[in-house]
C-alpha cells in the first residue's frame, strides 16, 4: 500500500482518521489555553510547561498498571469512553476560580487514561491496515497531528484572545465530544484482540516480555529520550517568547508535517534505513542556535527545521512493528506511545526547572546538547538489523 487513495479506500480508516484529527485539535486548543491560564496565574515557566506537557509524566504509571487494557477491551467502546472523559476534563478545567492544584489533579487523571488510549488506537490501526500499509497509515495520522496542531495553535491563540482561556477550553471540550461521536458512529464494534481481564499483573507480564529483547529496547529508547528532551525545548516557547508562542508551536507542527510526509510517502526502504540516524540528529542540532538568543525569524526557522527530525520516530515504529506478536501489538504500540509521552513530560519538567535557574534560551541549548549526546550513545545498538520476531 503506497498511495493515499488506497489508504482512504480501506474500510474504517477514514473514521479513525477523523477521530484522531478531532482529538488532536481538541488537545491542542485546550493545551494552549490551559498553559496560558496557568502562566497568567503563576508567572512560572515550570508550571506553564507542566500545564501543557505534565499529563505525560503520569503515563509511566498508566503504562505500568493499565496498559493491558489496550488489547483486552473492545476498541470502539473504549475509545468513545476515553474521549468523553477528556471532554469532561476540559470542561472542569474551565471552571472559574479553579485552584491551580485542582487543575493539575485533572491533568494527572488525563495522563492515566491517555496511556491506554494510544495503545487502543494504534492497535486498531494495525488491525485495519495490512502490514505494508501501517507506515503510510501512521504517517497520515502524524500528518493530521501536524496539520491540526498548526490550525489548533492558531485557533487556540485567537480563541484565547476572543473568548478568554476558559472559553478556549470549552471549545476543546466540544471538539472532544465530536471526536467521540465520530468514533461511535464510524467504527465497527470489534472484539478485543486478546483474552483475559485487564490487570496490573497482566500489564507487568507483557511489558517485561516486550522489554526483554535488546532490539526492542533500543527501538523504544531511541525515540523516547531524545524526543523527550526536545519537547522540553518546546515547553519553553511560552517563556521564551510569550507573544509569539503560538507561532513557534505552529512552525514546529509544520516541520513535523513535512518530515512525516517525506518519510511515510516518498522515502523508499533503502533510504529510510540510511536516513534514520541523521534525522534523529536533525531533531536536536538546530536548537543549539538558541544559545545565541536568536530573533524571531531565525528561531522560527530553527524550530521548523528541527521538527522535520521527528519523522525518525516514525521510521523506528516501522522497525518496531516487525518485533512483537500480533496479539500484543496494542500493548507494544501503547508502550511506545506511553514511553514517548512520559519522557516528554520529564523533558518539560527538566526544562521548566532549569529555566527557573537560568534562562529559557540557555535551557533549550542544554536540552538540545543532551539530546544529541543520547542519540549518539544509542546509535551502535540501532545499526544492527533487528530480526523479525513474530512470537518473541
Amino acid at each position: 500500500m503506497r498511495t493515499y487513495r488506497e489508504l482512504f479506500r480501506t474500510p474504517e480508516f477514514t473514521p479513525l482518521f477523523s477521530t484522531s484529527a478531532l482529538s488532536v485539535a481538541a488537545s491542542t486548543v485546550s493545551g494552549l489555553a490551559l498553559g496560558t491560564l496557568v502562566h497568567s496565574a503563576t508567572g512560572s515557566s515550570l508550571l506553564s510547561a507542566l500545564a501543557m506537557f505534565g499529563p505525560a509524566l503520569v503515563q509511566v504509571v498508566g503504562a505500568a498498571t493499565l496498559l493491558s487494557a489496550a488489547d483486552r477491551l473492545p476498541p470502539r467502546a473504549a475509545m468513545t469512553g476515553l474521549t468523553l472523559a477528556f471532554a469532561v476534563a476540559a470542561g472542569v478545567q474551565a471552571v472559574p476560580a479553579l485552584p491551580v492544584w485542582a487543575v493539575f489533579v485533572v491533568l494527572a487523571a488525563e495522563g492515566l487514561i491517555t496511556s491506554v488510549g494510544g495503545g487502543i488506537r494504534f492497535g486498531l490501526l494495525n488491525e485495519i491496515l495490512t502490514k505494508d500499509g501501517y507506515l503510510l497509515g501512521r504517517s497520515v495520522l502524524n500528518m493530521a497531528v501536524g496539520t491540526l496542531q498548526i490550525c489548533g495553535y492558531a485557533l487556540g491563540g485567537v480563541l484565547v484572545v476572543l473568548l478568554s482561556p476558559r472559553g478556549a477550553l470549552l471549545t476543546g471540550a466540544l471538539l472532544y465530544v465530536a471526536a467521540a461521536a465520530a468514533t461511535r458512529l464510524g467504527l465497527t464494534d470489534r472484539p478485543p484482540r486478546a483474552t483475559g481481564r485487564p490487570s496490573a499483573a497482566a500489564t507487568w507480564r507483557v511489558n517485561a516480555r516486550l522489554w526483554s529483547s535488546a532490539p526492542r529496547r533500543y527501538v523504544y529508547l531511541a525515540p523516547w529520550v531524545p524526543n523527550g528532551l526536545i519537547v522540553g525545548c518546546e515547553s519553553l516557547y511560552l517563556s521564551y517568547a510569550p507573544e509569539y508562542a503560538g507561532l513557534l508551536f505552529a512552525c514546529a507542527a509544520l516541520g513535523m508535517l513535512v518530515g512525516d510526509t517525506l518519510a511515510g510517502r516518498f522515502l523508499p526502504l533503502r533510504w529510510r534505513e540510511r536516513l534514520g540516524a541523521p534525522m534523529r540528529l536533525l531533531l536536536a542540532v538546530p536548537y543549539l542556535l538558541f544559545f545565541l538568543e536568536p530573533g524571531l525569524f531565525v528561531a522560527l526557522a530553527a524550530v521548523t527545521l528541527a521538527s522535520v527530525g521527528f519523522a525518525a520516530s516514525l521510521l523506528l515504529q516501522e522497525r518496531l512493528m516487525r518485533l512483537p506478536p500480533d496479539e500484543l501489538s496494542g500493548q507494544a504500540l501503547g508502550l511506545h506511545s506511553s514511553g514517548m509521552l512520559t519522557l516528554q513530560g520529564i523533558g518539560a519538567l527538566l526544562a521548566g526547572t532549569t529555566a527557573e535557574l537560568t534562562t529559557p534560551a540557555t535551557t533549550m541549548t542544554i536540552m538540545a546538547a543532551a539530546s544529541v549526546t543520547v542519540t549518539l550513545a544509542l546509535a551502535p545498538g540501532l545499526r544492527e538489523r533487528a530480526p523479525i520476531m513474530a512470537a518473541a
